[in-house]
């Protein structure tokens, strides 16, 4: 959705043409899903392999001809619906019951590419699993460069919610302006959801957030590096439990330390290879503490982010997992579900 979210649909790419679809916000669906069905009729017989990430997308394969879709799924998509904030509460049940039954029926008629080995517990048969993975940097920038400014940065990348430490980024951004003069600053990168719009909002006009709204990936990646650290601050939802959150993997091929909470995935990769700090959920006064720490010594913050590199580069590099990620569409365009 470029014009949706103010952007050029870009062109002269070679190999790669965009076509322009309606973005979904809150309860605004039906057009793009709409919208959605139609590309699918009008161009899916024309092409090799139709990949799907978005699990609502799966209501436009309705009734059409879906032997070169893939649904590529990337999250526990019932589970998410508590997160949803544009679903009204006494939805959420229902629909998660609803999209369980989704899921059933899209395995029954498609190819599944599952992008964690936990989601597997969800599916009746076997299924190729391409992790999340990012393209590490071959020399990044050691973390905790300041900008030229003079600032230190602590960076969340990704899209926002409630539930994904909207508050808690808020809240941390205001300690630092007072504690340190405005000299280690919150950045946010990403879209805003629900309450959380307004609560970046407020935070950017009040100067203790630097919110940069949605930007496009080949901008955004950069914006990580030199930063004092990459914030996953996100809360213990049943969504996020059995998935490594791709802006950890992120921070790390681009040498900066993560923090992240409790959560079962990134905690036990970075407190394997000690490539961060897992703070509680919701405690901002922890992040602040180890910010400050990592400010007042950035040779560890930098040797923190190079044993965080050095994982990365070894194991959620996307140039080792692209041959497994294009062998299973080979697959699925010559007719045979992947294995």
């Amino acid at each position: 959705p470029f014009a949706d979210y103010g952007l050029t649909r870009p062109v002269g790419i070679r190999g790669l043409l965009p076509v322009e679809v309606p973005r979904a916000t809150g309860r605004d669906r039906l057009r793009a899903l709409r919208a959605a069905r139609t590309l699918l009729t009008e161009q899916s017989s024309a092409h090799d392999v139709v990949l799907l990430h978005d699990p609502e997308l799966l209501l436009a394969t309705a009734g059409a001809d879906v032997s070169r879709t893939v649904w590529d799924v990337h999250e526990d998509t019932a589970a998410a619906v508590a997160v949803r904030p544009w679903l009204p509460n006494t939805l959420r049940k229902p629909a998660a019951w609803a999209l369980r039954r989704l899921e059933r029926w899209a395995e029954s008629r498609m190819p599944l590419l599952l992008a964690d080995h936990e989601y597997s517990a969800r599916f009746r048969g076997a299924h190729p699993v391409v992790p999340n993975t990012t393209r590490v940097l071959e020399q990044p920038v050691p973390a905790a460069t300041p900008g030229p400014d003079g600032t230190q940065r602590a960076v969340y990348l990704g899209s926002v919610t409630m539930e994904r430490g909207a508050v808690e980024m808020t809240e941390l951004g205001a300690r630092l302006r007072d504690i340190t003069a405005g000299r280690v600053q919150v950045h946010v990168v990403g879209p805003a959801h629900g309450q959380a719009e307004e609560v970046l909002a407020r935070a950017h006009r009040e100067g203790t957030v630097r919110w940069h709204g949605f930007v496009p990936s080949d901008q955004a990646l950069p914006m990580l590096d030199g930063a004092l650290a990459g914030l996953s601050l996100l809360h213990d939802e049943a969504n996020f439990r059995p998935s490594m959150p791709t802006k950890v993997i992120e921070y790390l091929a681009h040498g900066i330390p993560a923090v992240s909470t409790p959560l079962p995935v990134p905690r036990a990769l970075l407190e394997e290879h000690r490539a961060g700090v897992v703070v509680p959920f919701g405690d901002v006064e922890r992040v602040l503490a180890q910010l400050l720490a990592w400010d007042a010594d950035p040779a560890t913050a930098r040797e923190t982010g190079q044993r965080g590199h050095r994982v990365a580069a070894a194991e959620y590099d996307w140039a080792h997992v692209a041959p497994r990620f294009v062998a299973a569409l080979d697959e699925v365009a010559a007719g045979a579900r992947p294995v």
